[in-house]
């Protein structure tokens, strides 16, 4: 099984010079590519002199995550996909319960690590924690991370499971599989492109797991932090992009408008949290969600589950019922 390790990259040099250590002393399952989207500072230089031994694909523009590694990948010749952000710090070991998982169970399609804070190891990290799932209206949480509460790491969640997405901070996917789902979309940029692409591979019943025993640290939001209006403005607008796509034909328009309702209600908080930059964030997305539309709606297919969330609404289990965190609102 020949697994390759593929890191996207955007004027990270710092980042890459920090991490690419241990990703190649604890990867030697691995052959391990940069994929840089037309970086400015140094990233080249500094990989070619300092990591010879590390493959360079140059893309020809800032891409995003999404287009950045669709184009990349086309030049990867691999069983398995792992990408990993830039930010993250692997650990010995990391990849034999990834490949032990991937060569026992034949309909597994996606994995995910336990992703942890590098900044406080023994707390799970916002983006991916211990494997993700979403609601009826396709707000995402995880086990160990709901909305902003975060969970210490207290092996409460060291069992294996099927989840409904893995976090694109690190996220192991079958070469196959990725491909004959078109890969990532592109009209994503980045954020959310991971959920999109595992309801794509859920409606084809693909399984993706999370695997506890493989263990990676993200500092997370070293591109775009959580306060950053242009992450906001990704994330309401690819939900919607992805809802359209992917919710079930007889709950689409409905399931929309309550999203559309409580996107307005979570606005006017940012509003008066004193927050205009948010604000208007937040009605951008809306607007380029309408003028998205029609072509977001034709990339619908015709297969469909229903039993895609895990709950019906986790905005009502946190703020209405006080359940802050998984295992008070499941």
């Amino acid at each position: 099984m020949k697994i390759a390790v593929v890191i996207l990259n955007w004027n990270g040099a710092q980042l890459l010079a920090q991490f690419m250590p241990k990703i190649i002393a604890y990867s030697l399952e691995a052959k391990i590519y940069v994929a840089d989207n037309a970086s400015t500072d140094d990233s080249i230089s500094m990989l070619q002199k300092y990591f010879p031994e590390v493959n360079i694909i140059q893309n020809k523009g800032n891409f995003g995550f999404a287009k950045g590694y669709n184009e990349a990948l086309k030049q990867v010749n691999a069983d398995i996909y792992a990408l990993v952000n830039s930010d993250i710090e692997v650990t010995e070991n990391w990849l034999q319960p990834i490949i032990e998982t991937f060569t026992k169970e034949k309909i597994t399609a996606i994995l995910q690590p336990k992703i942890l804070d590098f900044k406080a190891k023994h707390k799970f990290e916002y983006a991916g924690a211990a494997g993700g799932f979403i609601d009826a209206y396709g707000y995402a949480f995880c086990r160990g991370r709901v909305f902003d509460t975060i969970e210490e790491d207290l092996g409460q969640y060291n069992n294996s499971i099927e989840i409904f997405w893995a976090s694109g901070a690190c996220f192991f996917i079958r070469s196959e599989v990725y491909h004959a789902l078109g890969g990532f979309d592109d009209s994503f940029f980045a954020h959310q492109e991971e959920i999109d692409l595992c309801w794509r591979a859920f409606n084809q019943k693909h399984v993706t797991k999370y695997v506890p025993n493989s263990t990676v640290y993200h500092i997370g939001g070293a591109t775009l932090h959580q306060g950053n209006p242009k992450k906001t403005y990704l994330n309401f607008r690819n939900s919607l992009l992805m809802l359209t796509k992917n919710l079930p034909s007889h709950k689409l328009f409905s399931r929309l408008f309550i999203r559309m309702l409580l996107d307005g209600i979570a606005a006017f908080q940012f509003l008066f949290q004193g927050k205009p930059k948010h604000f208007i964030a937040v009605l951008k997305a809306h607007y380029s969600f309408y003028y998205h539309f029609s072509a977001t709606y034709k990339k619908r297919t015709r297969l469909e589950r229903k039993n895609y969330f895990k709950i019906k609404s986790v905005v009502f289990s946190y703020f209405v019922r006080n359940g802050k965190v998984f295992g008070d609102i499941i």
